[in-house]
């Protein structure tokens, strides 16, 4: 599957900001799965400086920095993105023991190091006895790890409601654990905290995912989304990535831009602004098959 995808954020200030230093995580991963053919990063104001390296996860990064006096800030990020065919799982129930994996990766961190960093607590992510409570009945002693990471996915994609006016980034997971509700950031802190609680490793993804417009209805630009969903180490198999918010393993429809511990690790856009006083946000998504772009501009019928 090959997609292109154009990622729009804008910030519009009350009043001039005379300059805004940020750190953006916009730029696809290569990994096993997936290849970044084409990325470009537009800025307006044009950017004064737009250094690319790498953080500590190794996701691609880059460092903006505005100096023009401005009163609003756009940033266009575009890709074309392959996705490569995932190896089809056996049966969950084939993979480790998770109690065994526990223990294994709790005694024997160091023969584990990818995964050991995302262990432990995180900035948006506290273990804590409610979410491993919460856990419990999907780790039944002796349970395979990714049937019961596939029982958790499914228990908080039925048990929670989908809500964008529930929660915001700060909202701690215990209110989202009482309430129920929240977005798929919350899912994937929620169920990543379950996980850790649980002596288990697990990291946050984030990325794109294709919607699929209602039947007869044209594909609207900007209606898709930044996502976020979850990846489960396992000893067998890697890596395995679960999406609570939509109730499946991931497949071919998830893009992925970058990885760490939470949200805090890899927002798409943070820093810093001078002046500018009160602001306002608008972010627009669109997600393209590159079958459907080509169709558009008439190049297959």
């Amino acid at each position: 599957m090959r997609y292109h995808v154009l990622h729009k954020t804008q910030y519009d200030y009350e009043r001039t900001a005379t300059l805004s230093q940020q750190l953006l995580h916009m730029t696809p991963r290569d990994f096993q799965y997936q290849n970044c053919h084409f990325h470009q990063l537009t800025v307006n104001p044009l950017a004064n400086e737009l250094d690319r390296t790498f953080d500590y996860f190794g996701n691609i990064i880059h460092h903006l920095s505005v100096f023009t006096p401005h009163k609003t800030l756009i940033v266009e990020s575009e890709s074309n993105i392959e996705l490569l065919p995932r190896p089809v799982l056996p049966d969950l129930q084939h993979s480790s023991p998770w109690d065994i994996v526990k223990h294994r990766l709790n005694q024997q961190g160091a023969n584990f190091a990818d995964a050991a960093a995302y262990l432990y607590d995180s900035p948006n992510v506290s273990c804590n006895s409610k979410l491993a409570a919460y856990a419990l009945p999907s780790f039944n002693a002796g349970r395979p790890l990714l049937d019961a990471a596939y029982d958790l996915t499914q228990r908080i994609y039925k048990e929670f409601e989908f809500d964008p006016e529930a929660t915001d980034v700060a909202t701690p997971l215990t209110e989202v654990l009482e309430g129920k509700r929240g977005v798929c950031q919350d899912f994937a802190h929620l169920m990543i905290g379950c996980l850790r609680s649980m002596g288990l490793s697990c990291r946050y993804v984030s990325g794109y995912i294709l919607t699929t417009p209602p039947a007869g209805r044209e594909r609207l630009i900007g209606a898709d989304a930044s996502h976020a969903w979850v990846s489960v180490y396992c000893p067998t198999y890697g890596w395995v990535d679960f999406d609570p918010t939509n109730n499946c393993l991931v497949n071919n429809e998830h893009i992925t831009v970058a990885w760490g511990r939470d949200f805090s690790d890899v927002s798409p856009m943070r820093g810093v602004v001078l002046g500018g006083g009160k602001q306002s946000l608008d972010v627009s998504v669109t997600v393209t098959p590159v079958f459907d772009q080509l169709k558009l501009t008439g190049l297959v019928a």
